[in-house]
């Protein structure tokens, strides 16, 4: 008679899981009003545009804009980080291929008031 293995328990595996899930993902809770970003934002040329910032990790984009709001977009390719880099215009990129096309939080509201144009 053949004997059976053990089978071993995923529980520990699973209890690992679910204590670090919440370092993998930033998004608040449905009670959460705050969201936290440690994503570093860099100065960029842009009309509308103040400062852009990626995590190549967890494939997120954050874009902060003159008027003070940061909203963060997931799943963000590298190359669409990229092309919005190195874009002539990046209103004009982020309009086209960002805006509507990607999941995204509002980090910050808006800060100052936007003056009006003559």
């Amino acid at each position: 008679m053949q004997k059976l293995a053990k089978p071993r328990s995923c529980l520990p595996i699973f209890v690992a899981m679910i204590c670090a899930a919440p370092t993998f993902c930033e998004e608040p809770t449905s009670g959460s009003k705050h969201v936290v970003s440690h994503i570093p934002r860099q100065e960029v040329q842009s009309s509308a545009i103040a400062k852009i910032g990626y995590s190549k990790r967890r494939h997120m984009l954050e874009i902060e804009f003159v008027n003070g709001a940061v909203y963060r977009y997931f799943d963000i390719p590298v190359s669409v980080y990229d092309d919005l880099i190195s874009a002539k215009s990046k209103a004009r990129f982020y309009d086209s291929s960002i805006r509507r096309h990607y999941r995204s939080i509002l980090v910050r509201p808006r800060q100052k008031q936007q003056s009006p144009q003559e």
